[in-house]
């Protein structure tokens, strides 16, 4: 059933209070319209809990801006939702188009730092999120008494000569929730065996992340990424006002999973609205996703926690190849991930969710 205004109901006592299903909470396709984003397609997701969030249909259906109540979960970097036509893949150029967004998605044959591999000049997390999607379908409907709202489609990254893999997308949520639905299918339809690192980059900014909010993520083992993060891994778990000149520090976690093979990862802000409380609740299954990169990057004007959950580490392909870690799709082969992104409201929704977490 569904929970909303306090209680929960029937899809009979709903319908008979409202014309539209619209009325109370909808999925919609619209497309931008100005500047650099014209054009793209988006689905815009209001679940009647506060949780309003948009996918972008052409950016790899990635999940764009988010918010609950009005208060912004996702960070939003400043290219914003860019076209893919304007997508730059030397180097770092990827960042001139990188959207922030709550799951902007790396891969599918890299991620990471820019790099040369196997004689392959390959730049900055990979061509996923510049990629439209194909057959979108952006719909509801209800399951007995639960309305779904979901949008579905798939991308395909290849070349000629090359890799022929595909994305198959679905994300979704119910009327009354407020928690976000991932499940991806990664596909090799080509001929040959292919690398394949897949990194999810969860991205919270303000007010979520504010002076104080902690990350609560449990791990067998925490190691910063190189000396600059090394300085700052007696703090790696608390977030600073901004800092001008801050310089980004990336923490390595070896999650630990619960019974059911899911890590757990939460950021809270336990002072929002005077102590109110805000958090959000990060799930995937380690089988598939043992890497897990904190990002920390609270700089004036780039004020940004990534939490980053991945088949690969962050330090570029040729890094993975050399240390043994590297993934390869055989053809024909296919990988299955998910993701949960919860919205916690307030502070006994955040004490249960801590109490929640695995122990070591």
């Amino acid at each position: 059933m569904a929970q909303l205004y306090g209680r929960e109901w029937t899809r009979d006592e709903l319908m008979r209070r409202a014309g539209l299903v619209t009325q109370l909470g909808s999925v919609r396709e619209v497309e931008l319209r100005d500047g650099v984003g014209r054009g793209v397609r988006c689905a815009e997701f209001e679940t009647g809990s506060g949780l309003a969030f948009t996918v972008l249909l052409d950016r790899g259906m990635d999940i764009g801006a988010c918010k609950f109540r009005g208060a912004a979960l996702a960070w939003e970097a400043s290219p914003g939702p860019a076209h893919p036509a304007y997508y730059e893949k030397d180097g770092l150029s990827w960042l001139r188009t990188f959207h922030g967004g709550l799951v902007c998605t790396c891969g599918l044959t890299t991620a990471g730092a820019p790099s040369i591999d196997d004689g392959e000049s390959l730049g900055l997390h990979g061509r996923i999120s510049h990629i439209p999607a194909a057959n979108a379908w952006v719909d509801g409907g209800w399951r007995e008494d639960a309305y779904e709202m979901w949008a579905r489609g798939r991308m395909r990254e290849a070349v000629v000569f090359g890799e022929n893999l595909t994305l198959t997308r679905r994300v979704w949520t119910h009327l009354g929730s407020s928690t976000i639905h991932l499940r991806d299918t990664v596909a090799n339809e080509g001929h040959q065996t292919t690398p394949h690192m897949m990194l999810y980059h969860c991205n919270f900014g303000f007010p979520l992340l504010d002076e104080g909010t902690e990350l609560l993520a449990p791990s067998y083992a925490v190691r910063p990424r190189d000396a600059v993060a090394a300085q700052g891994f007696g703090v790696h778990s608390t977030y600073e006002a901004p800092i001008e000149g801050y310089a980004e520090q990336c923490f390595y976690h070896d999650a630990i999973a619960s019974d059911d093979g899911y890590a757990t990862a939460l950021l809270v802000n336990r002072a929002f609205q005077s102590g109110q409380g805000l958090g959000i609740s990060l799930r995937y299954r380690k089988a598939e996703l043992p890497c897990f990169t904190q990002w920390k990057m609270v700089c004036a004007g780039t004020y940004v926690t990534g939490l980053e959950p991945a088949n690969c580490w962050v330090e570029g392909r040729d890094k993975d190849r050399a240390n043994g870690v590297l993934q390869f799709l055989e053809p024909g082969e296919t990988r299955e991930y998910s993701l949960e992104i919860s919205v916690l409201d307030g502070q006994t929704a955040i004490d249960a969710a801590i109490s929640a977490l695995p122990k070591a």
